[in-house]
């Protein structure tokens, strides 16, 4: 999976325009970007008795609405959904993913602070930065509101770039570990079977999905 950052603070300190920000400068940088945004009171997107709405309501595990310039995902998800676990809905093509809110994870986080929102928030886990408007007595790097090449520095440098090329498998949902020994048995394996197959060129990435269904699950009904 793609790095995960939030960005945290409190409400009106300017989460979104630093994600605005960050996306920009990463852009600018060639780096793709996908974002989460984390919205506790709910949304009210899929109206009732919309055509998407009745597919979901009939028990589509997910519909798409697609028009010429974009395409609208509705996907319900278990309560309580873990950040990664809706970032994997977004899927492995891009360099890193922002996430604004969700300051209850457990992925690595950025503070927005500004002075007339209040004080910082208390026992935030794995903060590593924070974006302020005043100096604040802390041993958590700080930098300027302003320094947006800086933050995006320490995300190239600190996430980017350490998984730039990476392999991920999950068996039963479940992300496996992998060191770098099993890694790299791995990806040669796979590199060496599909580069032996016609057609294929230069692989630079590669997506492989496999389902195994239980011989009763379809057993005839009588």
């Amino acid at each position: 999976m793609p790095p995960i950052v939030s960005i945290v603070g409190r409400s009106s300190s300017g989460k979104t325009t630093l994600v605005e920000a960050l996306v920009r400068e990463l852009k600018r940088r060639g780096f793709r970007v996908s974002t989460i945004k984390h919205t506790p009171q709910g949304m009210n997107i899929d109206e009732p008795d919309t055509d998407s709405w009745r597919h979901i309501q009939a028990g589509s595990e997910a519909t798409a609405i697609s028009s010429t310039e974009r395409l609208v995902l509705f996907k319900p998800i278990p309560l309580g959904a873990t950040l990664d676990e809706i970032a994997r809905i977004l899927g492995e093509d891009c360099d890193i993913i922002l996430a604004e809110g969700f300051k209850q994870s457990d992925m690595p986080k950025i503070e927005v602070h500004r002075k007339e929102s209040g004080p910082p928030l208390s026992s935030v886990r794995k903060l590593f930065a924070i974006a302020t408007d005043e100096p604040l007595d802390t041993k958590v790097r700080q930098f300027s509101l302003n320094d947006t090449k800086g933050l995006v520095d320490l995300l190239e440098e600190g996430f980017i770039k350490p998984q730039l090329e990476r392999t991920a498998i999950y068996v039963n949902g479940v992300p496996v570990p992998l060191t770098s020994f099993p890694r790299s048995i791995i990806e040669k394996i796979l590199i060496a079977m599909v580069s032996s197959l016609k057609g294929v060129d230069e692989v630079r990435s590669l997506d492989i999905f496999l389902r195994r269904v239980p011989a009763k699950k379809f057993r005839s009904r009588v």
